[in-house]
């Protein structure tokens, strides 16, 4: 800066009170930590300095040539709503972004930057602007108008401004990183408070979501959203900030490629206008919107919706990573609920499992066993009455086996079937209904385990097949039922089906349809048929299958 030159003791004055008002701007800016105030501490400085009428500072974002913030003086609030949205830098206020050198002019409509006045603005000519670095970027820059007195700034205003310009960029970049600092502990805050929130007992996950991020000051309205089975449409499944009014929790459109990208890359994205998908009414009181998508590693993958008031100014730089770490928290809260919440279904479950196997154990099987019995008591008496005595009683044993079946399938969880078990005695009691004998039924291993629905199938028909092969060729007086799920160490797992029966055999060559069958199943499915039988020795027919 070139030394002034005083031509008389009126200028001399005039320096001295300059550079004392310069002294105190500085050091009044040095002690502030604010950085809106600081903002406003400095243009209203500069405008005293030179007896600039308007003044503005646009402080550059850091994520591309705009102004991320704009700070006016010498307007009222009335007509800075009636001008409308804040410059972001476009014209002669983009030239200093562009060109970072201090630049004076005589009439600021006639640059050949210039883009003119928006309506209601009020006149100016003559401007000065001056760029403000730290470190030799631009963190942004100064712009007055209209010199009170009339004429044009000189080249000592000019000096005077940077030299204040000096000074207020390093206070401007302390303010900015104290402001970021504190912006990024907010968001930590609230990233610990819905980590703390969601839990397995609280359904209203997604409202949790939305509501925290709301506590991140500057944030008007959020929601939290997951994506319809075509992916063209958003659900929102909460919304925080109603009192704008707008978009309730419901479908709203969101273009599918914005969806894709943001879940591919899992990285947050910012919307300038939403006005085309979340309605007139809400989209014309918003300004840009920031996505962020939320991705448990198990469950749906989620989107939150941050809105700021329009013209308070763009999305701040620090808010595009710590909201990918406000719902990275929230995912990781998600999926330590669900767990939870299946770590908790799980000992339900496995304590109805022990209920039910308790009551098939031990109730229903000698309930079976006594219908059995009860049928056999048939061939003592011929009378009627006792017949239908015997009947009724049958019926009533009957009706308690399957009110018990029935509690039982509703002790499993849902979509658990019907246990293998439990077929196999019905199976048996179907077959032996008019039999004058109870068989002996004996299950081992996981019978209601690692059974698969087909093999099982398979079962049940060669189970049928070898009772009634029993009961009507053999003319057995006696049967047992052996069905045993091997898992040995080391071994292959196997089901096998034992029935064997006393009765008097096979005797020579003898091929039955039905022993096919049961041979054709065993082979359909990797196994095999094993027939014994001899004079006095009865028949046994062991059927026998891997597991998976």
């Amino acid at each position: 800066m070139a030394p002034w030159r005083v031509r008389d003791p009126n200028d001399l004055a005039r320096a001295e009170h300059h550079i004392q008002e310069l002294i105190s701007a500085i050091v009044s800016i040095a002690e502030n930590h604010s950085l809106g105030s600081i903002l406003e501490q400095v243009v209203q400085a500069a405008c005293t300095l030179v007896d600039a009428r308007y003044g503005a500072l646009g402080v550059v974002s850091s994520g591309g040539p705009f102004l991320e913030n704009f700070i006016t003086v010498g307007m009222t609030q009335e007509q800075i709503d009636r001008i409308g949205p804040l410059p972001v830098g476009h014209g002669v206020l983009g030239l200093l972004i562009r060109d970072p050198k201090p630049i004076r002019m005589h009439d600021l409509g006639k640059h050949p930057d210039s883009y003119g006045f928006p309506p209601n603005h009020p006149p100016m000519q003559s401007f000065l602007g001056v760029p403000i670095r730290v470190s030799g970027r631009v963190i942004g820059n100064l712009y007055l108008t209209e010199k009170r007195g009339g004429g044009d700034f000189t080249h000592e205003d000019e000096e005077l401004v940077v030299a204040l310009a000096a000074a207020a960029g390093v206070a401007v970049n302390n303010a900015r990183l104290f402001t970021e600092s504190e912006r990024r502990e907010q968001w930590l805050e609230a990233s610990m408070a819905v980590g703390a929130a969601i839990s397995s007992r609280i359904p209203e996950t997604a409202d949790i979501i939305a509501r925290n991020a709301l506590t991140v000051p500057d944030w008007a309205w959020a929601a939290v959203g997951f994506p319809s089975e075509d992916a063209g449409r958003l659900l929102l499944a909460a919304v925080g900030g109603e009192e704008l009014g707008g978009t309730r929790a419901g479908n709203i459109d969101l273009p599918s490629p914005i969806l894709s990208t943001l879940w591919d890359l899992e990285e947050p994205t910012v919307l300038k206008d939403g006005t085309g998908f979340l309605g007139e009414e809400l989209g014309a009181k918003l300004g840009p919107l920031l996505l962020t998508p939320i991705c448990p590693q198990e469950g749906p993958k989620g989107l939150l919706i941050l809105g700021r008031i329009r013209n308070t100014g763009p999305v701040p730089a620090v808010d595009h990573k710590m909201s990918t770490v406000y719902c990275t928290h929230a995912a990781l809260a998600l999926d330590s609920a669900r767990g939870q919440r299946m770590r908790e279904d799980l000992v339900v479950f496995e304590d109805r499992d022990r209920i039910a196997r308790d009551l098939h154990d031990l109730v229903i099987q000698r309930l079976f066993a006594a219908g059995l019995n009860l049928q056999s008591l048939r061939r003592y008496s011929a009378a009627q009455p006792v017949q239908d005595r015997i009947s009724a009683l049958a019926g009533d044993l009957d009706d308690t086996i399957r009110q018990l079946r029935d509690t039982i399938y509703s002790l499993k969880p849902p979509g658990a079937g019907e246990l293998l078990s439990s077929r196999i005695l019905q199976t048996v009691q179907n077959t032996v209904e008019f039999v004058p004998f109870s068989p002996r039924v004996r299950m081992e291993g996981r019978v209601d385990g690692p059974v698969p629905p087909e093999v099982a199938s398979h079962l049940l028909a060669v189970l049928i097949e070898a009772l009634s092969n029993a009961i009507r060729h053999a003319k057995a007086s006696a049967i047992d039922v052996a069905v045993t799920v091997h898992e040995e160490a080391g071994e292959p797992a196997s089901l096998e089906l034992a029935v064997h029966d006393n009765g008097r055999g096979i005797r020579g060559e003898f091929h039955s349809s039905g022993l096919a069958n049961m041979e054709q199943r065993a082979v359909l499915l990797g196994g095999s048929l094993e027939l014994a039988s001899g004079p006095g020795r009865g028949t046994l027919v062991r059927w026998q299958v891997p597991l998976p």
